[in-house]
């Protein structure tokens, strides 16, 4: 049988997971100057933040 949760787990989670609302997962495309092949970079970001990450 599988082992239950305790309470005390998932009051820690609730109050982490408020606040992983505040952040994304950012995927950009990049072009490679010597190649032409475009590759990805993915980075998390504030949700603050997200213009200024995709105006760069």
């Amino acid at each position: 049988m599988a082992k239950a949760a305790s309470k005390n787990s998932k009051i820690k989670d609730t109050k982490a997971s408020a606040d992983a609302k505040n952040w994304t997962k950012v995927i950009r495309a990049v072009r490679s100057p010597k190649s032409g092949a475009y590759t990805f970079k993915e980075s998390i970001i504030h949700k603050d933040k997200i213009k200024e990450h995709l105006g760069q």
